[in-house]
Parts: C-alpha cells; structure tokens; sequence
C-alpha cells in the first residue's frame, strides 16, 4: 500500500561517520565523544569508520587528516572534512546538517563523498558488529 498525498513524508536520515585510524591518538580520545554525541542525536546515524578496516569503503577518497568527517544525507555529502577532535564543535555541526535539507552546488568533492556516503549509509551503525 502507497501512503497518500497526505501522508508526511519520513526525513531522510542524516549520516555522521568519523574516517579514522586505530594508530591515530586524535582519533582514540574523539571516539568517546563521538559516541556520546550519538546517543544525544538518536535521529541521526553516526558511523565510526576505521580507513584501514573498512579500506573497501572508503577508497579512492584519501584521507589525510584525522579526524575526518563526513555528514551526507542519503544521495547528498554536506560536509566533508577535518575537524578538530571537539564535542562542541561536531554538536554544531549536526545541529546545523539536521535542521534543514537543501540542494548544494555538485563538485568533484561533493560527488567523491556522496559515493563514500552511499557505500556507509546501509552499515553497521556506530559500535556495532
């Protein structure tokens, strides 16, 4: 059966993932922030992805900075980059990516993360197995 018209629509869901590294100590002191985060914004699909573990995924987008963030709604990067390893700072940064869903400018970049957010959409969420 169809939903009508009338039927409010699901949002999409919004995907946090965290490209890091195991051997990173950025990246180990962020993980339990990020998990907290997690917990507060249950909405939201957060994704801790080890680059090395799940270098399938993640390749050919190269990542040279930890932490590195991607937040994408399914078919849509909105960010992509390092930030740094801050509670408040990624807070803000889902505050803003969940509030509104709009059209952004198609770059190279945007499509590069859009494919990476397309292959980590369907995982595991953050500290499952």
């Amino acid at each position: 059966m169809r939903p009508t018209s009338d039927a409010p629509a699901t949002p999409p869901k919004l995907l946090v993932a965290c490209l890091c590294a195991a051997w990173c100590g950025a990246c180990r002191e962020y993980q339990p922030l990020f998990a907290q985060l997690a917990a507060e914004f249950p909405q939201v699909q957060f994704r801790w992805v080890d680059i090395e573990d799940e270098s399938d995924a993640v390749d050919p987008v190269e990542v040279e900075n930890f932490p590195t963030l991607l937040l994408a709604y399914p078919g849509e990067a909105r960010f992509f980059g390092t930030v740094t390893p801050h509670l408040d700072t990624l807070r803000r940064l889902v505050q803003l990516h969940s509030a509104a869903y709009a059209e952004r400018p198609v770059t190279q970049l945007a499509m590069d993360a859009r494919a990476l957010a397309e292959r980590l959409h369907p995982a595991t969420p953050c500290g499952k197995k």
